[in-house]
Order: structure tokens, then sequence, then C-alpha cells
């Protein structure tokens, strides 16, 4: 079974190191980054998927990934 949760990406400050920060909202913690905003999501995603691994060996709850609306084009 595969689950899609959304993930933010936002840029980071130069203090920060710069790049983009990708996290994942419905999975606390869950968050990576990268040069680009294509790198941060690639990172996350792999990020996602460690979290679900170790949450299931850990016999953790995994939270469902929330529902975004999808808004029709005008």
């Amino acid at each position: 079974m595969r689950l899609s949760y959304p993930v933010e990406i936002s840029p980071l400050s130069d203090e920060d190191g710069g790049g983009y920060l990708a996290t994942a909202p419905d999975l606390p913690g869950c968050m990576s980054d990268g040069e680009t905003p294509e790198e941060a999501l690639h990172n996350v995603l792999e990020a996602i998927e460690s979290w679900l691994d170790a949450a299931r060996s850990m016999a953790l709850e995994v939270p469902p990934p929330r529902r975004i609306p999808v808004q029709a084009a005008s």
C-alpha cells in the first residue's frame, strides 16, 4: 500500500546554509534539505520512506496522509 503525503518546500536563509528545506507536516520530525527544490523533494521522499519504515518497525501508529483539496483551473 502506497501512501502519498503532502510536502512543503521553502528556501533556507543564508544563515541556515542556503538551499531548500522540505518537510512532511503529517509526519512529525520528517524533513530533509537540498541545494535545489527538486533535490530537497527527492531527499524528503526518501526521508518519508525511512520515517514510515522506522515507525512500522517500532509498531507505532502511522498517521494517514491528509487530503488536500484540488481546485479546478479557471
